[in-house]
This record gives C-alpha cells, structure tokens and sequence, in this order.
C-alpha cells in the first residue's frame, strides 16, 4: 500500500464483533478513519506506530442509555474520564438539568460535549416534569417545545419515556410527544419496568422500542421477543437472566448501559468497561459482551460507521490488557487521537482548577433552613394515628407502601425517636412540602440533604431530628446546591459535602476532586446506616414519582402504579 498513513497499530490481535473471533492484524488508522486491517507485517508507510504485542483491539465502547449528571461533573470532565476507560459515544439524557433550568441547559450541555472528543449525542427529555400535575420542577417542556429540540444539531432520540402509566392509559399530553418524536423520525427510548402483556404491547404501539429497568426475568423474556431492545444496566445484570436470555434459540439484541454512575465509581471501578465485567461475571461469554458494548449499541444508535474494527469505520479503538474477559483498557482512541491510557485521561484537568461555571441559576429558592422548618403540622385531631411510610430496600430504588403509627397532639406528628423522617420541599419559589416516614433503615444519629433528587430536584432531605434535618439542608443551601450528610442529634458535624452549583445538580470542579467529594458522601451514608448498592440512587429516587411503588414529591405521596396522590394517613 502505498498512500500514506498516520497510525499503524501493529502486533495485537483484532477481535470481531461480528464473528467472536480473534485473530491477528495490523490496524492503520488516516485522520479519524481506519483505512486498512492487514495480515501482520503487510508493508505499508505512516507516520506513527503503536506496538501492540500482547492486546486485544476492540472497537471503542457505546453507551446508548445513560445521564451525565449522573457523574455529577460537566460534559467535558464526564469526557475525559469515561473516554480513559473506553466509552467514546454516549446518548446522553440530560433529564435531570432540564428538569432544573429547561431549554437553556439543555443547550449548555450540547454544547460543552461538543468541545469534547468524546461523541456526545443527545436525547430530549420526555418528561419534564417527570409526572405533570403531580410534581413542580423548574421548567416544562410541551410537546412543541420538543418537535423543536429534536432539530437540534446532535439530537437523535426522545429520552427515556418515564411517564408510562401515563402512556398506556392513553394519556394526551404524552401521546403528543410520542407522536413528535415519530414525526422527526427520532429514536424513542423507553422505562417501564415490569409492564407486560397488553399494557406492554400499548406501550410498544407508540414506538417506544427500548427498556433499561430492572425487570422479572420472565418480562425480560417477553419485552425480547416483542423486539423491545434490552438495555442491562448493573443491577439488571443477574445470572437468572443471563441463563434466560443465553438459552433462547436465538440470543435478542442487548446493549450494556451505565445510566447513573457517580463520579467515584467511574474513576475507582471504571464506567462500561466496569459493566462489561459485571455482565462477565453473570454468565455472559465476553463475546457476547462486547458486542452488546459496541456494534449492537451503535445500531441502535443508527450509528453505521463504528461497532467493529473494520476499514472506512471511525478509529474509536480500545486496546485491551490480557484477556478479553478482564476488559482492562489499555490504550484508547477517539477519532484515532489517543485520549486515554491505562484508565487514565491523556490530559486531566490539573486537580483543583475551577471549571467555567455555565450561566445555570441554581435556584435553592427556600426559606432559612431552621428546626422548625421540619415540625410536620397535620389537621388532626390529638391522639394515636396510622401513617403512610415509605420502605426502602438495599438492592434497587424501588419502595413499598407500609405503615406506621404515630402520636399527635397539638396538631404536629411526634416522630423523632420513632422513626427516620423525609421532608421534600420545593425549591423554585413555589410553597410545596411533604413529609412521610421512612422505614427499612438502621440509621445513627443524623441527616442528609439534597438538591439532587430525580427529576424535579427539589430539596430533599431525610433525618432522625429536626435540628439534623436542618443542619444538612442549610449546608446544602449554603453550597448553592449539593449534597451534605451531617452526624450528631444536632447535625453538628458536617460529615461529608458536594456543592453541586450547576443547577443544583452539577459542579463545576475537576473529576477527580469531584469523585473525592463523592466517595466522601458516599461512606458517610453507608456509616450513617444507609447500606445499598447505589446510595446515591437509593437516596435520589424517593422522589421519582414514575418508579414503582410509593414516592414523595414537593406536592403529595405518589401511587405510582395508580399514578395519583394518597393521603399521609390511613384509614383515617
């Protein structure tokens, strides 16, 4: 081959996506092209070599479900960090800074991921607010507002159709968006965990044609059969459905996602890379795992031009250490430029240089964050009463309704001493707030507070006193948004902090100070007693008000299956 090229990788062994095989070849690489896979020691000139005796060459990673806001870091740091382990196209759902500051942040993120070399596309959140008449969120999107947003540059796709009750009982407002989304020939992503049988099929009839929730084995199976494409996120990720899906006659589609991954998980355990190892150890052949990390995601992505090392497809590579099992990034490319080694981005941003913060009011808009902000005043009458609580469990975000009893007198619910108390108090100038016990938790002495808190993130904040409850809410609103755990009855120690100041739900720092903060947080919940394979999730979701069963929002307790309002008592 004569012409000239700018990038031989020589002496590894190229693995197909198409084939499972691995076998050995040198890769040329032109711009941000693979211009050739030859037989080793083809004769052929370009400007650089990369040696790479010894490792896997696989294309790079796609992530075809997930949120950056997730990670709680901007698009570019998001970039630099998960492009280290090999994640060089996302479809990212901004759901949650939308949900805070509308239209404008979405523009704010697609903009900040294009500086990136990272390939950033994006979906239009369906639901903002995740669950309209029953929530306040800082802004709103109609069904115009999204027939003009998926003409946005890089928009591909409706995000995650949360609302799914809303769909299947033929709600207007969101068979509007539905509509839209088809009408723009977009991708329509969806959530609905566990739907099945003629509900699911109403679902499918919309055009939503994807589903990443946990769901029973047996409605894994059903959603695979119907073409609904399955999304395996960790949690989903078990050998019952690895056996179920790997013992049908013909293995369905699948694409590995991340969806939420905070920022210290991402930098100690990895990102999909960290997935592809926990599908690994599920039972799935690491075949079959990277092509649910690439070609299958990449399709459904409608994105012909990667999934596969293969010339004319872009140079998104990842060269793996050892086995391919281990899924150990080694080096990685995006556009055949090296943006990543051995975990590691190839230019961090130096620890503790503040980012640009982008023009997001974070909008914390509540009052002075005191103890008697948290007595939880009830129109009833003095004596002992049933309440409604909410259970929560160590292994996924879903809550049970249960009950409790408590005392009043006076007009006000006695609850410390008794049990863990969550208050949700609206904080874009609106009066909303509801209180409802918290059950299924052994905690000490202390508090959380949050402006994170999906997808209306309004002021969250769950305790075992009021004078706690308070301490970790105005540390929060001091912050300009964030999240802080407090110890003590008083919350008199500040045990762990993350100002998040983008819109409440972003920092503008560094990743790796960002992933300090995090992993902070994160052992101060787990000291505290909340024990759970996400806590950041666990935590951020009671108020998700589409995730099965009993959510709180800044209006009311939610019955998410009859998707309706319920009163803090019962029987009363």
């Amino acid at each position: 081959m004569s012409e000239q090229h700018d990038l031989r990788i020589s002496g590894g062994r190229v693995m197909s996506t198409f084939t499972g095989e691995e076998f050995a070849a040198d890769v040329l690489v032109r711009g941000d092209r693979i211009t050739a896979v030859l037989p080793p020691g083809t004769p052929a000139t370009a400007g650089e070599e990369i040696d790479a005796t010894g490792m896997l060459i696989v294309p790079g990673f796609v992530d075809a479900h997930m949120h950056i806001e997730s990670a709680f870091l901007t698009p570019q740091e998001f970039a630099a960090v998960t492009l280290a382990r090999g994640t060089t196209t996302v479809l990212a759902d901004p759901h949650e800074i939308v949900n805070v500051a509308g239209r404008d942040a979405m523009r704010w993120m697609i903009d900040a991921g294009g500086q990136t070399a990272q390939t950033q596309l994006w979906g239009v959140p369906s639901c903002v607010p995740a669950l309209e008449g029953l929530e306040h969120a800082g802004a709103a999107l109609s069904a115009d507002d999204i027939a003009d947003m998926l003409g946005w540059p890089g928009v591909i796709a409706l995000g995650e159709v949360m609302d799914y009750r809303a769909v299947v009982a033929g709600d207007r407002r969101m068979h509007e968006i539905t509509a839209v989304a088809r009408a723009h020939d977009a991708i329509l992503d969806g959530h609905c965990p566990n739907l099945t049988g003629a509900e699911l099929s109403a679902y499918l009839a919309t055009g939503v044609d994807s589903d990443h929730t946990k769901n029973r084995t047996e409605v894994v199976l059903e959603k695979a059969r119907l073409g609904m494409t399955m999304m395996l996120q960790e949690k989903c990720l078990t050998p019952d459905v690895a056996t179920a899906l790997l013992s049908l006659p013909q293995l369905p589609p699948l694409c590995l996602v991340t969806d939420d991954l905070a920022a210290d998980h991402i930098v100690e355990r990895g990102h999909l890379d960290h997935i592809a190892r926990v599908a690994v150890a599920a039972g799935f052949p690491p075949h079959v795992v990277l092509k649910a990390l690439t070609w299958t995601p990449a399709q459904r992505l409608r994105l012909h031009d990667r999934g596969v090392v293969s010339p004319g497809k872009r140079a998104d590579l990842v060269l793996l250490r050892g086995e391919l099992a281990a899924f150990e990034p080694a080096l990685v490319l995006a556009g055949g430029r090296i943006v990543g080694r051995d975990g590691a981005p190839e230019q961090a941003t130096p620890a503790s240089e503040t980012l640009a913060v982008p023009p997001l009011d974070s909008r914390v808009d509540v009052e002075p964050q005191e103890a008697d902000g948290y007595r939880w005043r009830v129109d009833l009458p003095d004596g002992t009463h049933r309440f409604r609580a909410m259970s929560v469990n160590p292994r996924d975000t879903y809550t049970e309704a249960t009950e409790v009893e408590l005392p009043v007198s006076d007009g006000e619910v006695h609850w410390e001493g008794r049990t863990t108390l969550v208050r949700v108090r609206n904080r874009y100038g609106r009066p909303g707030m509801v209180f409802a016990p918290l059950l299924g938790r052994d905690l000490g002495e202390g508090a959380v507070a949050s402006t994170y808190a999906h997808d209306s993130h309004n002021l969250l904040t769950i305790g075992t006193s009021r004078a706690a409850m308070a301490a970790a809410a105005a540390t929060v609103v001091a912050d300009g948004g964030g999240v802080a755990v407090v110890r003590g009855a008083a919350g008199e120690t500040v045990a762990a902090r993350m100002p998040l100041p983008v819109g409440g739900v972003l920092s503008a720092r560094p990743a790796h100070d960002v992933a300090a903060q995090a992993a902070a947080v994160r052992t101060a919940l787990e000291t505290w007693g909340w024990n759970h394979l996400n806590p950041f999730m666990s935590v951020s979701t009671l108020t998700l008000a589409v995730s099965p069963a009993l959510k709180i929002t800044d209006r009311s307790l939610v019955d998410v299956a009859r998707r309706e309002p319920v009163a803090a008592t019962v029987g009363d």
